[in-house]
């Protein structure tokens, strides 16, 4: 019998039975804090699902915030694929592998990795729906050891083949504003412009419709189920096909969530600009809308 593919969400009950049905599983902890930047680290130490690795935002799924050109791309920029694709591999990535991504703040941090992990190819990957709280809800156990690697079987590069997610940059998305339905995915007063905790400018990209990250789950921290998210993103997106929208928010990474959110709910293709609304309100040049 070959093992579940889970390639958008599993529930803790899944995830429990796939372990003692012993399918191979590769486990990482995403739990962050963007206030205070070592509070996931301390968190994983503190107890986590056994065997779990932990990677950082901003060391493990970002690159420096400028570029080798000198231009600013964001709080939170994509790394290389190939060098990501090496670090996936140090922790024993393989083709075929099943990932599991949680953390403790809603799949936030667990939906960048998800995308993530897409972008360099690899389909068989899911957040843990309801995070760490799920899996303690659960019965499930917790462990203060750190994960033992699995090493590479092979000695050849982690294959890198063509991405499964789209994307575009500044420059792309400015040329089709108005062309494409744009969805912020950051707090409704920052997508007003009433106040801007983080990023150079208050306000929105023109033309984008906010949808905050949050109302993807339901009031136990679950995602909503997908029937309820196809008619929520439906309303959103008309009269616009899932292909022609595109997802932002501060820094790429609660995007993230609402494109998990649309693959769930059967609604595939959209895209992502991961610069995001720290990169656009950077540049001068680019209009800002409040309101």
């Amino acid at each position: 019998m070959n093992p579940a593919r889970f390639q958008t969400l599993i529930s803790a009950t899944e995830l429990q039975q796939a372990q003692a049905a012993g399918q191979a599983l590769l486990l990482i902890d995403t739990s962050f804090d963007l206030a205070d930047t070592s509070a996931g680290e301390r968190s994983h130490a503190q107890g986590h699902l056994p065997g779990a690795h932990y990677l950082h935002l901003d060391r493990d799924l970002s690159a420096a915030k400028t570029g080798p050109d000198g231009r600013f791309r964001g709080r939170h920029p994509l790394p290389d694929r190939a060098e990501f694709a090496t670090r996936m591999a140090a922790l024993g990535l393989r083709p075929g592998l099943q990932v599991v991504a949680y953390d403790g703040q809603g799949g936030m941090y667990a939906a960048r990795l998800w995308w993530m992990l897409r972008w360099i190819g690899h389909a068989e990957v899911a957040v843990l729906d309801g995070g760490h709280a799920a899996w303690v809800a659960a019965g499930g156990a917790l462990s203060t050891a750190p994960a033992l690697t699995e090493a590479n079987p092979s000695t050849a590069p982690l294959p890198l083949p063509d991405s499964l997610v789209p994307q575009l940059d500044a420059d792309a998305l400015q040329r089709q504003l108005g062309r494409l339905r744009l969805i912020d995915a950051r707090a409704p007063e920052r997508f007003r412009g009433e106040v801007e905790p983080l990023d150079a400018k208050a306000g929105h990209i023109p033309g984008a419709r906010n949808r905050l990250f949050k109302t993807n789950l339901q009031d136990d921290g679950h995602f909503k189920p997908a029937e309820q998210l196809r008619q929520e993103f439906h309303g959103l997106l008309a009269p616009f096909a899932p292909a022609e929208v595109v997802h932002q928010c501060g820094s790429g990474v609660t995007a993230c969530h609402n494109l998990l959110a649309m693959e769930h709910a059967g609604l595939s293709g959209s895209r992502l600009y991961p610069g995001s609304w720290s990169e656009w309100s950077s540049d001068p040049s680019r209009p800002v809308a409040q309101g």
